[in-house]
Parts: C-alpha cells; sequence; structure tokens
C-alpha cells in the first residue's frame, strides 16, 4: 500500500491517533513492535495557530517514528488551512484530517464527525487544505452521522474528487460514539466501488490477528488502523503480525519505560497521571485474582518511585521466572 510517495508494503498495520495516548513514547513503543505508521495525537487548528504550549507540543517528531502522520481537527477552512502550514513544517510524512472525533466538545462545536452533518463544509476544508500544503493529506472519518444517514459510500469518492491521498473509516456512526460493534461489511462498501482509487484504511475493533486477516481477507481493505487495543498495550502490533504474544517480562519494561518516559517529557505529577489511563486498561494485570486492591493503589500512588517499586512486584510476585 502507498500514501503519496510513502510504502507502507503490504497489509500494513497502524497504530490510531487517540488524544492523551499517542504520546512520542507510545508511538515509538507501537513502532519498535511492528506498526507500519503511527499517528500523533489530533491537534486543534485552533489551538495551533494561537501557539498554545501545551498542543505544539503535540508536533514533535523523532525521526525513528517515521512514516508518521500529524492529524489535525477544526471547523472552517481558513483555519485549518492555517494550521496545515504550521504542521507541515514539522515535518510529518502525511497529513490527516480528523473528521471522525465523535466526543461532544469537538463534534458538538461542528469539527470532527460534526462535519458529518455538513459534508459541503467537510469538502471545502479537504480540498483547502490538500491545496495548501505539499505532503500527502489524508482524511479519518467515521459512516456517517447516524444510522439513517450513513453515508460513507458517496463521501468517499467526494473526498477522493478533493485530493486526498488515502481514506480511513471507523465502522461505527457518530451516534454510536463507541459502542455496538463496528460495521466492517459497510466498509467493505466502500472498498468495493470501482470509482474509489485511493487506498481505503479500516478501523474499528481490531484486537487479534484473526481480526486482521479477517479485515484483509473478507473485507479486502488496503491496510488496518487499530485504536484502543492499543491502549495500555503499545507492543500489540507483534501480536497482530505474528499471533503470539510477546514475553510478559518485556511487557513490564515497555510499562515501565512509558512511566519513566512521561515523567521526564511532562512532570512527576503529570506525567503519573497521564499514564494512569494505561495502567487501567493494561491487559498485563488482567485475570490476577484478588487484584482489586492492587489495582486501586496503582491507580492512587502519587509518585514514580513508589509507582516503579509497586509494578517490579507485581511483576515478582504473578509473574515469576
Amino acid at each position: 500500500m502507498t500514501i503519496g510517495n510513502i510504502n507502507l508494503g503490504s497489509r500494513p498495520i497502524m497504530l490510531a491517533p487517540m488524544e492523551d495516548v499517542t504520546d512520542g513514547s507510545f508511538r515509538l513503543i507501537a513502532k519498535e513492535n511492528g506498526a507500519d505508521m503511527v499517528y500523533t495525537e489530533f491537534v486543534s487548528a485552533d489551538a495551533l495557530i494561537r501557539d498554545i504550549a501545551a498542543t505544539t507540543r503535540k508536533l514533535l517528531i523523532n525521526n525513528k517514528e517515521r512514516p508518521v502522520a500529524i492529524q489535525i481537527y477544526g471547523r472552517d477552512a481558513d483555519t485549518m488551512v492555517q494550521a496545515a502550514k504550521i504542521v507541515e513544517q514539522a515535518g510529518p510524512d502525511i497529513l490527516d484530517i480528523n473528521f471522525g472525533c465523535p466526543v461532544k466538545k469537538v463534534a458538538g462545536k461542528g469539527a470532527g464527525a460534526g462535519l458529518l452533518r455538513d459534508v459541503p463544509k467537510m469538502l471545502e476544508i479537504t480540498s483547502a487544505v490538500v491545496k495548501a500544503v505539499n505532503i500527502p493529506v489524508t482524511v479519518k472519518t467515521r459512516l456517517g452521522w447516524d444510522h439513517e444517514n450513513k453515508i460513507i459510500v458517496e463521501l468517499a469518492e467526494r473526498l477522493q474528487d478533493c485530493g486526498i491521498a488515502a481514506l480511513t473509516v471507523h465502522g461505527r456512526t457518530r451516534s454510536q460514539m463507541y459502542t455496538g460493534q463496528a460495521d466492517w461489511e459497510m466498509i467493505a462498501r466502500v472498498k468495493e466501488n470501482p470509482r474509489l482509487r485511493i487506498p481505503l484504511i479500516g478501523n474499528g475493533d481490531i484486537a487479534t490477528k484473526q481480526q486482521v486477516d479477517e479485515a484483509f481477507g473478507r473485507y479486502g481493505v488496503d491496510g488496518v488502523m487499530v485504536g484502543r487495543a492499543a491502549i495500555g498495550a503499545p507492543w500489540i502490533f507483534n501480536e497482530l503480525k505474528t499471533g503470539s504474544p510477546i514475553d510478559v517480562h518485556r511487557q513490564f519494561d515497555y510499562l515501565r519505560r512509558q512511566i519513566n518516559e512521561s515523567v521526564e517529557r511532562i512532570d512527576p505529577i503529570r506525567g503519573i497521571l497521564h499514564i494512569r489511563r494505561h495502567l487501567a486498561v493494561t491487559p498485563l494485570f488482567k485475570g490476577i485474582p484478588n487484584f482489586r486492591a492492587t489495582r486501586i493503589k496503582l491507580l492512587q500512588t502519587p509518585d514514580p518511585d513508589s509507582l516503579l517499586e509497586l509494578i517490579d512486584q507485581i511483576e515478582n510476585n504473578y509473574y515469576p521466572d
């Protein structure tokens, strides 16, 4: 699969952009474990052109991550064009436009999936951004606003006509948020359209190698994007490709690395707060009997040294050599 002049090989698996998740440390671990392309956290165009420090930090890229995409979202063409030019200077391989985020603070303000209710404006933004930069522009979106308005087959063509280099489709509507099952049959309908020439990346509920194989074999997508299954487990890409999980002690090493790099990147207090989302869902602690009290302690430990000590104890107690 090729996006612009970027060859991602056959059956590429990509790390989805996720707010407060896909920071630089997380992306590098995913890359080291086989992710073929990684995406930054999504970036607010409004905040970017206002030079908000917390937003501009999201543009920092390590060359070891490449190929890497920066994703932006916004609700009007002028702002998105300004933001796109700023992003291009940060040196990503690809610029992605978010037309899929369903959360109220984004979609409710007419950005992200909110633009599924205003397709002319979505197309205006897309065309303007494509013309404004010299790197490939891609789009990530959903099936439609709700069950009665699954517009993605026609929309995919129209986005292609705007000049995008690839399209990612999450197999849910905005109204579904993240509930129910992703509709891969609908994603397949997009791919089956003979007028669609650009690569199609499927997204939604991918958590096993069997599901990856089905996405490529049954539904015919060109690439697969993995989101929530990677939270707390950025090493999952190795398993998605080989069918076997990496050694559990390597997983613990990666978790410790995430903690240390989160603290290093932010500060001890906010770094620990940031990592708690991963601690809460990591598969490392699933299935351990009578773990509730330890889990609570994990999510309440306030300093890095104590947290790392607790994780060492868990590894030694529950995963002895």
